[in-house]
């Protein structure tokens, strides 16, 4: 038996502007990520001015370490809309709501997420992973008071 290639995971779910700050910042960043080294710059540009040089470096190391494993570990392919698309993937909400789910301390729910997205033995990191990129990008959205109360959990383009 054949498998056709699918593109379920690129299905139009939803649209970036009814997403929350954090999810719309972890949509556009995985995006960004994927176009290549100078948009993969541009990211690292951002956390550093975002968070300073120290804490920056090490939660683009995160988004980094979690793109890569969540590209070379997928259940299947990652489906990517165009960085320029209003509209985002099953597989981009999925996401999202892994960063949203961790940034708010709900690590299970990120660690299920995560399983969807991964293969079983990557998840918790991935999960791990997801915690600091969404403490960055909550941090980078919402401002320092918030940081501080955290309780430290850790752990192809359609259009």
């Amino acid at each position: 038996m054949s498998h056709a290639p699918t593109s379920r995971g690129g299905a139009p779910v939803g649209h970036l502007q009814d997403l929350t700050p954090i999810e719309a910042g972890a949509v556009l960043y995985l995006r960004l990520w994927c176009e290549g080294s100078d948009a993969q710059a541009q990211i690292n540009s951002d956390f550093r001015l975002g968070l300073g040089t120290e804490v920056g470096n090490d939660a683009f190391a995160a988004l980094a370490r979690l793109n890569e494993l969540i590209i070379q570990n997928g259940r299947r392919p990652l489906m990517l809309h165009a960085l320029e698309c209003r509209c985002i993937g099953a597989d981009e909400s999925c996401f999202a709501t892994m960063i949203a789910s961790a940034a708010d301390n709900d690590y299970e729910d990120s660690l299920l997420l995560a399983s969807l997205m991964v293969k079983a033995p990557v998840a918790s990191v991935a999960a791990s992973l997801a915690f600091q990129v969404g403490r960055a990008l909550k941090f980078m959205t919402n401002g320092p008071d918030l940081m501080a109360h955290s309780t430290g959990q850790p752990a192809q383009t359609l259009h």
